[in-house]
């Protein structure tokens, strides 16, 4: 095994506020992992950390296999980074950016890989229309382009698919697998859940502490956490007054039925006994990754308080 990011004792503060606390963290090559949390949490942070652009306080280890800390100039030269905002030029046809972005990095056959990138990301058809006036799921695939035509060997991606349609997000995600098929190693940031579920294996960061970490599956289990799946008439409307009983970490409304979630079963059950008859119907189910989120959520302390 090779890890392609292998680093422990992570810390940075901006002023009073420790926004990465002692963030551990591995990740092998060509694997694809999720960075959850909520905002705030230090997600941003740590991608710039990992990627030379922020020097962490305190901490050590290795990206790529160079030093963060004496190396971070050969990480970037080997990195691919997406911002959460498109931050391309604007004014510049899509072709046009992509020769610029060869040009900053000193590429060579530049007429030659900037083809490639417009077909490979399907932008061919479009490449003489400015960037500006593309929609969110094409300035995606361009920044995209951008991000990975020097053939970086790791591609951070922070919140790529905000505010983009499920279609583009899905061809989104199919291109970033097809990336790590070829050995690109990925550290993704994102608050949706489908797309965390179809990373490698998932990180999640509370309030600058790293608190789960491992496979989707891995991680619901060692939550332990009891979800109880409610149906019946106007039962949705029932989630404020289940969720203030004792033991009840969680209840939420998925579509016309409700979610009951917590650690303790018997305090449950006791929770939605009142409901226990017709025309209500309950089960346990297992959790989902959001049932997960919204626990370590809420037992997280926000450090900005």
């Amino acid at each position: 095994m090779t890890l392609a990011i292998d680093v422990k004792g992570l810390n940075k503060s901006f002023g009073d506020k420790h926004v990465v606390q002692d963030v551990e963290l591995q990740l092998e090559e060509g694997r694809i992992c999720g960075f959850l949390g909520p905002n705030g949490s230090g997600k941003t942070t740590t991608l710039r950390m990992l990627c030379g652009l922020l020097t962490p306080d305190s901490g050590e280890g290795r990206c790529l296999g160079f030093d963060i800390l004496a190396q971070s100039e050969a990480i970037k030269r080997r990195t691919g980074y997406m911002t959460q905002r498109f931050s391309l030029y604007e004014d510049l046809t899509i072709q046009e950016n992509l020769q610029f972005t060869a040009r900053v990095y000193g590429l060579d056959r530049r007429r030659e890989r900037v083809a490639e990138a417009l077909r490979g990301l399907g932008l061919y058809e479009r490449r003489n229309q400015l960037a500006g006036a593309l929609s969110g799921g094409w300035k995606q695939r361009l920044a995209l382009a951008t991000a990975t035509m020097h053939e970086p060997k790791l591609l951070l991606l922070d919140e790529p698919t905000a505010g983009v349609d499920p279609k583009a997000r899905r061809t989104f995600w199919d291109e970033i697998h097809k990336l790590s098929a070829t050995g690109l190693t990925v550290l993704v940031s994102t608050h949706y859940m489908d797309e965390a579920e179809r990373c490698h294996e998932i990180a999640y960061i509370s309030y600058g502490k790293l608190i789960a970490r491992g496979t989707a599956e891995s991680v619901i289990e060692q939550s332990h956490l009891v979800t109880l799946h409610g149906e019946g008439p106007g039962i949705d409307r029932l989630s404020a007054e289940i969720a203030a009983r004792p033991g009840v970490e969680m209840a939420a409304p998925f579509g016309a039925a409700l979610h009951v979630s917590g650690q303790d079963k018997a305090a449950l059950e006791a929770a939605i006994a009142p409901w226990r008859r017709e025309p209500f119907h309950w089960k346990e189910v297992a959790p989902t990754l959001e049932d997960v989120f919204i626990h370590l959520m809420g037992r997280s302390q926000d450090n900005y308080q």
